[in-house]
């Protein structure tokens, strides 16, 4: 039994016990810890909901074990996904597909479509492959927040939370959630930008189309989301001095966090500085804990500087943006 009171360890048997009776079990994936529940079964998905605070017409993504048959859980895939998926599974991909008879309502939010996923994860597979079913799964936290990488993130998170079991993986490999990609109109449109780079995918589907409004909907594309307890103000690397200097006030700790090697172009910043690594997957690997860490030390406002798109970058900036976005009431 951890500190927090959920039971964790590594027994894959007792996770697939807590599944199949209906329960939801915390786990590892490389991009980030995901809450799950049989994806068929509409009562125990709507465990996840409650656990998380999350909105019932939120969809989430279906998780299969390598090898499982797509057409048991969608259809009318196309050929082009077909291709996609067996270049990029397992690996942190998500099609969006028309869904199957298979699926729970509640698992697509009570839409046409369902994201499909394969992760690489060593103990995501054999959970899976020891479950025999999908799992449905958000990322491990409260609706909104920062999304855990570490076991013990899901442990602080979830605290007095109704989860059954919680398997521990280790720290999450990639760090920022999967790359989206809908097919369920025929062709390949990028929804949320994630652990697989845009540029790896469109080297097998060619140009990714940009989402439009009569896209489905998909998770981790609010406008608000990723977000900690701090405001977070993402802005780009020349604007960092200017929004420092703009969000110092008295009995406010500001922090920067910005790839290590920008801070020294800033020898006298008047903000804590909070390195990131310089490589784009680095950033992505460490970016939510630093987000976490930030709010441990009681800082009050972020300034966050913004990556290039280039790989996943795309994927970082993303997911600052949301962090920075405006927040519900």
């Amino acid at each position: 039994m951890s500190a927090a009171g959920i039971p964790r360890g590594t027994d894959i048997e007792r996770a697939v016990a807590v599944l199949r009776a209906g329960g939801v079990v915390a786990f590892p994936t490389e991009t980030v810890y995901g809450l799950g529940a049989d994806a068929a079964r509409d009562d125990a998905v709507a465990k996840i909901f409650e656990v998380k605070g999350r909105p019932r017409a939120h969809p989430l993504i279906v998780h299969l074990a390598a090898g499982a048959p797509l057409d048991e859980w969608a259809l009318d895939i196309p050929d082009a996904a077909r291709a996609l998926a067996a270049a990029a599974w397992p690996g942190p991909l998500t099609l969006i597909l028309r869904r199957g008879p298979r699926v729970a309502d509640a698992t697509t939010g009570g839409g046409p479509t369902v994201g499909l996923r394969v992760p690489a994860h060593p103990v995501a597979q054999a959970l899976l492959a020891a479950f025999g079913g999908g799992i449905a799964a958000p990322s491990a936290n409260r609706f909104g927040a920062v999304s855990p990488t570490t076991a013990d993130h899901v442990a602080t998170d979830l605290l007095g939370a109704n989860v059954g079991y919680l398997l521990d993986g280790g720290a999450c490999a990639v760090g920022v959630e999967s790359t989206i990609v809908d097919y369920s109109r025929g062709h390949a449109v990028l929804l949320r930008p994630g652990g697989l780079a845009r540029e790896a995918i469109e080297a097998i589907t060619g140009p990714l189309a940009v989402a439009d409004a009569a896209a489905p909907a998909a998770p981790g594309t609010l406008v608000s989301h990723y977000a900690p307890r701090a405001e977070v103000i993402a802005v780009a690397l020349h604007e960092v001095r200017a929004a420092v200097a703009a969000a110092r006030e008295p009995g406010i700790i500001v922090a920067v966090l910005a790839p290590g090697a920008a801070f020294a172009a800033w020898p006298d910043l008047q903000a804590r500085a909070w390195p990131l690594p310089d490589d784009p997957a680095g950033m992505a690997r460490g970016l939510y804990a630093a987000l976490r860490d930030l709010d441990a030390a009681g800082v009050d406002v972020v300034i966050a500087a913004l990556p290039s798109d280039a790989g996943l970058g795309e994927a970082v900036a993303d997911r600052l943006r949301r962090a920075a976005g405006p927040r519900p009431p």
